[in-house]
């Protein structure tokens, strides 16, 4: 992936007209590392994660003690009976219609290594190695094809900055008119798009699986933070919170990224990531 040092982008107003240049920071001139971009996102999954396990009494709940020897009471000594713990369903006298339980092996049973509360799923990550992957991932989003080659729809034009005047906007509709007049008309459709999982996930509060769509930062608080949330798949992120994980969701580099021009200056004068 070729270096973009001192790569000059057009910054576009609401109306789709040039309304200057800007050069880029050093900060989107990093070489491009997966690796290292992999791991940093794997590192927020991690200390996002929900720690879960399983009840302590789970296929424990059944009585299911039998006798091993001679002549005792709900005894399998000479019936050709397997050691498994079973648990008396119907009898006849000293006669029992057995069936196992408790034991992993059998049907309701506990599980033999289930999942425990006191697991840690914290990652750990250097400092300097989490703001290479933040230069890094974004460096790639000042690649076409990678941004194509993710599935994103862009124009021609792209990429570009949006002017300083996005930040102003405090209405749904005016926001969704300056994209599609940027020509982000397909990648709108795409992104409202949604599908059921597949699998059980779907019967888990989690039924529809949701694509990425463009990704907008800015300089600081504003109106455009609230707007452009109910559009469906764009994120509207503060430059001084943007991570690895927002620029590359799933560890896939590349996403649609439109910067505007104060948080490029910002990125410049207050020296972030690096």
């Amino acid at each position: 992936m070729p270096r973009f040092t001192k790569m000059e982008l057009k910054i576009m107003s609401k109306d789709n007209k040039e309304a200057g240049k800007k050069k880029l920071p050093k900060q989107f001139s990093e070489p491009f590392r997966l690796d290292i971009i992999k791991r940093a996102v794997e590192a927020i999954f991690g200390n996002k994660r929900q720690k879960y396990g399983a009840s302590l009494r789970a296929g424990k709940r059944h009585s299911v003690y039998i006798s091993k020897k001679r002549r005792r009471f709900r005894g399998v000594y000479g019936h050709s009976r397997t050691r498994t713990p079973k648990k008396v369903v119907s009898r006849s006298g000293s006669m029992f219609n057995w069936v196992g339980a408790f034991a992993p092996n059998a049907r309701g049973g506990h599980r033999a290594f289930p999942p425990k509360v006191e697991k840690n799923w914290d990652c750990k990550i250097n400092t300097k190695e989490k703001r290479k992957a933040i230069r890094s991932a974004l460096a790639s989003v000042m690649n076409k094809e990678l941004v194509i080659k993710r599935g994103h729809k862009v124009p021609d034009a792209y990429p570009f900055l949006i002017a300083n005047d996005f930040e102003l906007i405090n209405k749904t509709k005016d926001f969704r008119s300056a994209l599609l007049a940027l020509g982000f008309k397909e990648e709108l459709e795409r992104a409202s798009k949604k599908k059921i999982r597949a699998g059980k996930g779907k019967h888990r509060a989690r039924p529809y699986k949701k694509a990425k769509g463009p990704l907008v930062i800015v300089s600081g608080k504003c109106d455009l933070l609230k707007s452009a949330t109910n559009i469906a798949g764009i994120d509207v992120i503060d430059v001084k919170n943007v991570n690895a994980e927002l620029l590359a969701p799933g560890c896939v580099p590349g996403r649609l990224t439109l910067l505007t021009e104060e948080a490029v200056n910002r990125i410049e004068k207050e020296g972030l990531f690096v």
